[in-house]
C-alpha cells in the first residue's frame, strides 16, 4: 500500500469507523471465542498475521486483542505499541503450555490453544472445535451501568474450574503507524485493539456474581474487554471461560 499522508489518514479514519460499526453489532451476542495475538511492528513475519487479526476484529464474532511485544525492538525499530507487560503475558502462556520459547506472530485461542498467527484455517477450525466441544465461552458475561458505575454480571457454571479471575484488558482505538526503520521499513499499517494494560477486577467462585466498578475506571482508556480467566492449581494461566466488551473506543 502506498498512500499519501492525507489519503492515509482518511483511510485510517474510514477503516476505524467500519470497525466500530462491526464491533457494536456484536456486543450484544456471546462471542465465539477470544483470540490474543502476540505481534511486533519489528517482526518481518508479522504483517500477514496483523492483516488476518484485523479481519477477525471486523468480523465481530470474536473478542480480538493484540499484545505488542518488545523483544524484537533491537532489530532496528522500536514497536510504538509494545508493553513489557504484554511480553510477560506471553511468557506466562509459555509456562502454562509447557513450551520452552516464545515467538511472533503467535495467536492464542481461549487461553487453551496456540497457533501461528497467520494460519487462518487452523485458527478458524480451532475456534469452532473448542466451541462445539464445550471449551468455548461457557460462562455468560453481561454489562450494565448506573449513573456512576459499570456492572459486570458473571453467570454460574456447574463445570470445573469453579474459580477464575475477572480480568480487564484495555486496548487502543485504531492506530495508523508508518514504520521507517527495521525489517518492515516502508510499511504503513493500521493496528487494531492494541493492548495497553491488563488488571484483575475480582475473583469469581463459580456462582452468579456482580462486579461493580466506577465509570472513572474506563475513562480515557480506549476500549476494554472483560475476560473470565481461570488459574491452575500452581498459579499458571488457565482457559478463558467467558468474555465481553465493556467499552468500545
Amino acid at each position: 500500500m502506498n498512500l499519501g499522508h492525507s489519503a492515509y489518514k482518511a483511510f485510517a479514519l474510514a477503516f476505524g469507523l467500519c470497525i466500530a460499526a462491526a464491533s457494536a453489532s456484536a456486543e450484544t451476542a456471546k462471542p465465539l471465542g477470544v483470540v490474543e495475538l502476540f505481534t511486533s511492528q519489528g517482526c518481518n513475519s508479522c504483517p500477514p498475521a496483523d492483516t488476518y487479526f484485523n479481519e477477525l476484529v471486523q468480523q465481530g464474532d470474536v473478542i480480538a486483542l493484540a499484545y505488542h511485544v518488545d523483544y524484537w525492538d533491537y532489530l532496528g525499530w522500536k514497536d510504538t505499541l509494545a508493553k513489557p507487560e504484554n511480553t510477560e503475558r506471553q511468557y506466562a502462556y509459555m509456562r502454562s503450555f509447557g513450551d520452552r520459547s516464545i515467538y511472533t506472530p503467535q495467536l492464542i485461542v481461549n487461553g487453551r490453544e496456540d497457533y501461528q498467527g497467520a494460519d487462518r484455517k487452523s485458527v478458524e477450525k480451532g475456534l469452532d472445535t473448542l466451541d462445539t466441544s464445550g471449551q468455548g465461552m461457557v460462562v455468560d458475561l453481561a454489562v450494565s451501568e448506573t449513573k456512576d458505575s459499570i456492572i459486570i454480571k458473571v453467570g454460574p457454571t456447574a463445570q470445573p474450574p469453579a474459580e477464575a479471575n475477572l480480568m480487564l484488558v484495555y486496548f487502543e482505538p485504531p492506530r495508523a503507524i508508518d514504520i521507517d526503520k527495521g525489517e518492515n521499513i516502508g510499511r504503513k499499517a493500521i493496528y487494531l485493539n492494541a493492548v495497553t494494560g491488563v488488571r484483575a477486577a475480582g475473583v469469581w467462585h463459580g456462582k452468579a456474581a456482580e462486579f461493580e466498578l466506577p465509570k472513572s475506571e474506563f475513562q480515557s482508556k480506549g476500549g476494554c474487554a472483560a475476560l473470565l480467566q481461570s488459574v491452575t492449581a500452581d498459579g499458571k494461566l488457565g482457559p478463558i471461560l467467558g468474555a465481553t466488551i465493556v467499552r468500545r473506543p
